[in-house]
């Protein structure tokens, strides 16, 4: 038995022994390791990957589906859950919701346009508080000082689908600005993903039944949801400058 375990161990009569790596080369694998997978490596990794996003939105234009349309080649509930990925995609992005949801409405109409316009910012929303929480968290808490910042933090991370879902209703702050700042707090999957989908239903309904009805713009149902699209817009005003104040108060 200690002969057969010999001939396994022992290297081949002609070749040479198999070298252990060499504790520098160890070391600085470790090192680089560490400086690939630090918080300021992941944060610079999501700034490219924004930047990159924000380029290509600039050069395919995605916004030309108003003018010219969904490809004739896909049709259906095909063409739907499509556009709602390309949406998730798009915002993520920094795209402009308004413009994805009149294109949602000209495109697929109202209820179809409504279910594809809310999959797809459930969608984007995800995709950027993922991004946001795994590439930069940990480097940008750190960096949470000022009043208005820790309040905010404290509102996102205590009460974070109450917080979330006034944010959606009145369209005070910006899409990719809530997505970024709940995902830097300590705010929860769950109640991000289902404050943004049922408060974002009043506002993109709106947008999607004023692009079903864009042919017709003096037609009562395109002038009440343009209406309350300028409505909840100045309430959103209102109430992004009252909670402002009031955070400041703190």
């Amino acid at each position: 038995m200690s002969d057969l375990s010999d001939l396994i161990t022992r290297p081949a009569p002609g070749t040479a022994p198999l070298a252990a790596p060499a504790p520098g080369s160890q070391a600085f694998a470790a090192r680089l390791g560490r400086v690939l997978f630090s918080p300021w490596s992941r944060l610079g990794l999501l700034v490219l990957l924004l930047a990159a996003a924000g380029s290509c939105v600039l050069l395919f234009e995605p916004q030309r589906l108003l003018a010219e349309g969904w490809p004739p080649q896909v049709g259906g509930a095909a063409a739907v859950v499509l556009f709602a990925v390309a949406y998730g995609v798009c915002t993520a992005a920094f795209v402009p919701r308004p413009l994805l949801n009149l294109a949602a409405g000209a495109l697929f109409g109202s209820q179809a346009g409504l279910a594809g316009a809310i999959a797809g910012t459930v969608i984007g929303a995800g995709i950027a508080f993922g991004l946001g929480r795994v590439l930069g968290q940990e480097a940008l808490r750190p960096l949470l000082r000022g009043r208005i910042v820790h309040a905010v933090d404290g509102q996102l991370s205590r009460h974070g689908f109450r917080s979330m879902l006034a944010a959606r209703l009145f369209p005070g702050v910006p899409f990719w600005a809530a997505n970024y700042c709940a995902a830097v707090s300590r705010m929860r999957w769950t109640p991000f993903l289902l404050a943004t989908g049922l408060g974002s239903i009043p506002n993109t309904a709106a947008y999607v039944i004023a692009g079903s009805r864009a042919s017709t713009p003096t037609s009562p149902v395109f002038l009440i949801a343009m209406g309350f699209i300028a409505v909840t817009g100045l309430a959103g005003a209102i109430v992004a400058w009252c909670k402002r104040h009031r955070l400041r108060g703190h």
